[in-house]
């Protein structure tokens, strides 16, 4: 009898192979011996049959005991409440963020990197210029050289239509043989700093190579959690995803609705500020609604250092698209002394970023799955904050 996992016999199920025997009670040990006057070895060969029979049921029932066990723990994982689905959404979502955020913050290697191998590459070109120039030089004065190089220096005399002008030129043959030292010392002088621009090249593009392929790693490890929170959402009823899906379509909408509105040229925001801090928070301001992407940086779609960079970019103040490297920017300001258009950020180590605008309330490109939106300061693990400019 195969019983699913976790299910027990009844207590009167003698054990294993006793059990199975009883199966078959003509085939019994103790029928065997109640048959007198059988041949023993006819019997004893029964029983072995019979063991035989039993020890390869039991293997079977095993077998397939374990294949539904497994069946059963594979299907096992419960389908999550609508709240809990959400709770984990948000999480994996979180931790998507956290991933995008750090390959944000290799952008600035990169980026130095790739322009010193572009100095490299361009410092190559120029010597490798000079070094087939060098080579030029040689080569005619090999060419000269090779000339006159099989005539003794009095046969060149005698067989010279004008031996004056020999005679004047022999005595700048000891010049000539230094000028042609002096060109095999620049080629080799050149050839030299060619050969170390060269290496140097090879070792940017390793590092360069090397913090591209980090990034790449953490490309994956956005998706890989992207697509784990869809396996989540996979799990729920057909009707709850379309709720799911309404909830957040209604939340951009609401959040479109929320952009302040203009009065002329000028913006009504939450709390008056002017400057450059207020163009900052108007531009922010005015892509409530937008949707989240990892990398995007406007003008419809940001993340969260994204959107920082692009509004304080249209007041003049460039920001580095990295959360982290934003946190180095400007002057540190403490909690009670923020005022709109402050960066404010989050988790330890930094893998968010906000700009305060006034009344403890932040706009943000909180995390996938959700809109540019206003929230609460305190809605996440504050870490800080700096003004910009």
């Amino acid at each position: 009898m195969i019983r699913p996992a976790g299910q027990h016999k009844p207590k009167g199920d003698p054990p294993g192979p006793q059990r199975l025997i009883q199966l078959w009670p003509e085939r019994s040990m103790g029928t065997a011996r109640a048959e007198e006057g059988t041949d023993r070895a006819v019997s004893t060969g029964r029983i072995n049959r019979t063991k035989g029979i039993a020890l390869a049921a039991i293997t079977s029932t095993a077998v397939a005991a374990g294949v539904f066990f497994i069946q059963t723990g594979a299907d096992a994982d419960p389908k999550p409440t609508l709240e809990q689905a959400k709770a984990q959404v948000a999480a994996l979502q979180h931790k998507a963020e956290e991933a995008g955020e750090s390959a944000n913050d290799l952008r600035g290697q990169i980026s130095a990197a790739s322009a010193r191998v572009k100095a490299l590459q361009a410092g190559i070109a120029k010597q490798q210029t000079q070094v087939d120039a060098v080579k030029r030089q040689i080569g005619s004065l090999a060419v000269a050289g090779y000339q006159t190089s099989g005539m003794t220096t009095t046969a060149q005399l005698l067989l010279s239509s004008n031996p004056d002008q020999f005679l004047s030129q022999a005595s700048t043959a000891q010049a000539f043989a230094g000028q042609q030292n002096s060109a095999l010392r620049r080629y080799q002088d050149a050839q030299g700093k060619l050969t170390d621009l060269q290496a140097s090249e090879q070792t940017e593009l390793a590092a360069l190579q090397s913090v591209q392929a980090k990034q790449n790693a953490l490309k994956q490890q956005i998706q890989t959690n992207l697509d784990a929170a869809e396996k989540v959402l996979d799990k729920l009823s057909d009707a709850e995803r379309a709720r799911i899906q309404a909830e957040n379509e209604k939340e951009a909408e609401e959040a479109r609705d929320s952009r302040p509105s203009r009065d002329g040229d000028r913006m009504d925001l939450p709390v008056p500020v002017s400057g450059r801090a207020g163009i900052a928070v108007q531009v922010a301001m005015a892509q409530l609604g937008d949707p989240y992407v990892w990398g995007a940086d406007g003008p419809d779609s940001f993340d969260c250092s994204g959107l920082m960079m692009y509004a304080w970019g249209k007041a003049g103040v460039s920001l580095p698209h990295s959360s982290k490297a934003q946190q180095s920017e400007g002057r540190p300001v403490s909690k009670s002394q923020l005022m709109p258009g402050d960066l404010v950020f989050y988790y330890s180590p930094t893998s968010h970023v906000a700009m305060y605008i006034g009344n403890g309330r932040i706009v943000h490109a909180s995390r996938p799955g959700k809109p540019v939106k206003t929230d609460p300061i305190d809605l996440m693990p504050y870490n800080g904050a700096v003004r910009p400019g």
